[in-house]
């Protein structure tokens, strides 16, 4: 179930471009790899959503891209600080696969962490950046294979030693999730979509979904390819 808190921060570091902001814990709980949590900076009208990234204990923190003026609002937050926290929502991964392999695009790259830990910490990582200073963010998934543009990432998917397909987990800007898509059916993907709320009742996050215009907050954030391959397909 969801938890809402004023939290304090406990500290942040840059990340090659990104800054990683850690909260204390206290009642909110991590939840499953994927879901997502609401963040509201102090003097913001609306909070922004959020993968977590890492679960130390008694921290939670997340990856943020400072691209406008609320994630610039939560990146510059200092030790002390507080933020509004609303979460776990929505719908993480199943964990329940037999090859993992889970391929990060750009600041899609922050819920892998945590994923890989969920995983048992063994999985292989394929990661894509636009540019060597994005890739910097590499280094919280380290052994991860590397791409920087113009080589997608998408090049690293290939079949295992023994001629099988992986069961990927990713996460990354759209047209990465339509290209693993493609490659991969049985993918589960982490889609992205404007949100103000969280929890279904603002209906800013629809997208089509199994060929229909569903709330992806209450339908994902993670989905099966299948559900969005129609899409994929469609515009291919």
């Amino acid at each position: 179930m969801p938890n809402a808190a004023r939290l304090s921060v406990t500290g942040s570091e840059r990340v090659g471009p990104y800054t990683l902001v850690r909260v204390e814990r206290r009642g909110i709980e991590p939840g499953a790899a994927g879901q997502f949590f609401m963040l509201e900076a102090p003097g913001r009208l609306l909070p922004r959503p959020f993968s977590l990234c890492i679960a130390p204990p008694g921290e939670l923190g997340f990856l943020v891209d400072p691209i406008g003026p609320g994630t610039e609002a939560i990146a510059a937050l200092a030790p002390g600080d507080e933020i509004g926290v609303l979460g776990p929502l929505g719908n993480g991964y199943r964990l329940d696969v037999e090859r993992p392999l889970l391929v990060g695009g750009g600041i899609g790259i922050a819920p892998l962490p945590y994923l890989l830990e969920q995983l048992g910490g063994s999985a292989p990582v394929a990661l894509g950046f636009r540019s060597a200073e994005h890739a910097e963010a590499a280094s919280l998934l380290p052994g991860a294979e590397v791409v920087v543009d113009p080589v997608l990432v998408t090049e690293l998917i290939e079949p295992d030693s023994a001629g099988r397909d992986w069961d990927v987990l990713a996460c990354g800007p759209e047209p990465m999730l339509r290209a693993v898509a493609a490659l991969c059916p049985t993918a589960q993907l982490a889609w992205e979509a404007p949100m103000a709320c969280g929890y279904g009742a603002c209906y800013g996050c629809v997208v089509e979904i199994d060929s229909a215009l569903k709330r992806l907050c209450l339908e994902g954030p993670v989905l099966d390819a299948s559900r969005v391959r129609p899409q994929v397909e469609a515009v291919a």
